[in-house]
């Protein structure tokens, strides 16, 4: 649905839902049975998701050197595996505990972008040092994503393991506090270890997969810049970006696995836990967002 208000602003509401059914994932069963030790790995069309959104957004039009863009999405991805790449340690028959929110669920997520188009004061000479200015800023927030406890544990002796053996997921004490106040991590806060409990065997624990949440994040972008007229169709344009202004610290997800030492702390800035760029994934942790405050100087030639 959208609406038009004026000449220059417009509301748009949208419902946006997708569906995914026979996706492919990859189960691992260790020692499955008594008569068999060993490992089996199981791949099949079996995974269901689901996606709903509600989406807002205000665009205010190019009037009177002012435009506007703010959009808020809620949303909610629901799947029982969020990727074919990764294992799954599903014990025989407890598939369904699978289903929760996916690994890249976000609930909420604001953005905004506005572009001012600075008037200069007077004319002559204060025209001349103060025109052709113009002002952008990004806005962007969002909640946190799924954080999926594990005991990285093997189920049969207790070892330190990572990847598919270790995501055995812990039982819940009821009533004990998820999170901490610790003013000595990241975050000012961590995930209680002495919440869960390691189920015995090689069986799922009752904590859902992907139950918890990490850290949201916070950033707001903000770009100088003016325009010098070099010919009829030649511009120079100078312009300061400068991102994440405030230095608002945003966290990455924290250690899931309940054998770390380190488990429940976030141990890296957010920019850094999305990638390095190459074969890592992501870009440089300095052009996404996550990073600390950093400024870049530019001149732009338009022809």
């Amino acid at each position: 649905m959208e609406r038009s208000f004026g000449t220059a602003d417009v509301l748009t509401v949208t419902y946006l839902g997708a569906a995914g059914r026979k996706l492919m994932r990859q189960d691992v069963y260790y020692q499955p049975n008594p008569n068999f030790t060993g490992e089996f790995d199981l791949m099949r069309n079996d995974a269901d998701s689901s996606y709903n959104a509600l989406q807002v957004q205000y665009r205010h039009r190019l009037a009177h050197g002012l435009q506007t863009l703010l959009s808020y999405t809620w949303a909610h991805a629901i799947d029982d595996a969020s990727s074919d790449a990764n294992y799954l340690n599903v014990p025989p028959g407890d598939s369904p505990s699978e289903r929760g929110s996916s690994d890249y669920d976000i609930r909420d997520t604001f953005s905004g972008a506005v572009s001012y188009n600075i008037p200069a004061p007077g004319s002559g000479i204060w025209k001349a040092i103060f025109g052709n200015w113009s002002t952008d800023s990004i806005v962007y927030a969002r909640s946190a994503p799924p954080v999926n406890v594990v005991t990285g544990l093997d189920p049969f002796n207790t070892e330190v393991l990572s990847g598919a053996y270790g995501a055995v997921r812990p039982n819940l004490i009821s009533g004990a506090p998820l999170w901490i106040a610790n003013p000595d991590v990241a975050g000012g806060r961590e995930i209680n270890p002495a919440a869960f409990t390691i189920p015995t065997g090689a069986v799922q624990g009752d904590l859902g997969r992907n139950a918890l949440r990490g850290f949201g994040a916070t950033e707001v972008d903000l770009t100088l810049r003016r325009q010098f007229k070099l010919h009829e169709r030649l511009t120079l344009q100078a312009r300061a970006d400068l991102f994440n202004i405030f230095n608002h610290p945003n966290f990455g997800p924290p250690t899931n696995y309940l054998s770390s030492p380190l488990f429940g702390q976030s141990t890296q800035m957010l920019g850094a836990s999305l990638g390095g760029g190459g074969q890592n994934g992501g870009l440089n942790p300095l052009y996404q967002i996550g990073g600390p405050r950093s400024v870049q100087l530019a001149l732009k030639l338009l022809f």
